[in-house]
């Protein structure tokens, strides 16, 4: 037996299925937000990638490829990183993610996260070719590339419990 949903469960629903993108664009803001470390940006972990991941596995449907487009076409404005390198990142990310999506479904989170890591290393080591390629035409220092995947992958799990206590509350994927 359907129930028919009225108004303001409607509106509701739409609210919770805007989280992903929401979550996604506060942590674009909170990539970009200056601090007092010198070099931060180069070593910063990439937050944004993780929202890429933990929604591409977990609902694709939330948070689709023209929303991450935007969104890394927003941090390269915000960051100042060549127009297209974190929407071309990105969803390459989401591509390799949504694919494998299945596999990931029902494993536990060790197994989650250290595909995560693999990703991050993929996806950090394009970005950084990229870079060198851009910026300085040869290849770059590229340590603070690497400590940045470090610091992204010890971190995964605390950020990824915001997105776990999001998941929690989204309306059920329509099938």
């Amino acid at each position: 037996m359907l129930v028919k949903q009225g108004p303001w469960t409607k509106l509701d629903n739409f609210a919770r299925s805007l989280m992903p993108v929401l979550i996604t664009l506060a942590l674009i803001l909170l990539s970009v937000m200056p601090t007092k470390i010198p070099g931060w940006s180069h070593i910063a972990p990439a937050l944004v990638l993780m929202s890429v991941y933990y929604w591409g596995i977990h609902r694709p449907d939330l948070l689709p490829a023209a929303a991450i487009f935007a969104l890394g076409l927003g941090l390269d404005l915000l960051g100042g990183s060549p127009i297209g390198v974190h929407a071309f990142t990105f969803l390459i990310a989401y591509g390799l993610v949504v694919s494998q999506r299945r596999f990931f479904h029902a494993k536990s989170f060790g197994v989650v996260w250290w595909g995560f890591m693999l990703v991050a290393a993929g996806i950090l080591t394009l970005e950084w070719l990229i870079m060198s390629l851009l910026v300085s035409g040869g290849p770059i220092d590229p340590r603070p590339a690497l400590f940045s995947l470090m610091l992204t992958a010890v971190i995964y799990p605390a950020v990824a419990t915001i997105f776990i206590a999001a998941h929690r509350v989204l309306p059920l994927p329509d099938h």
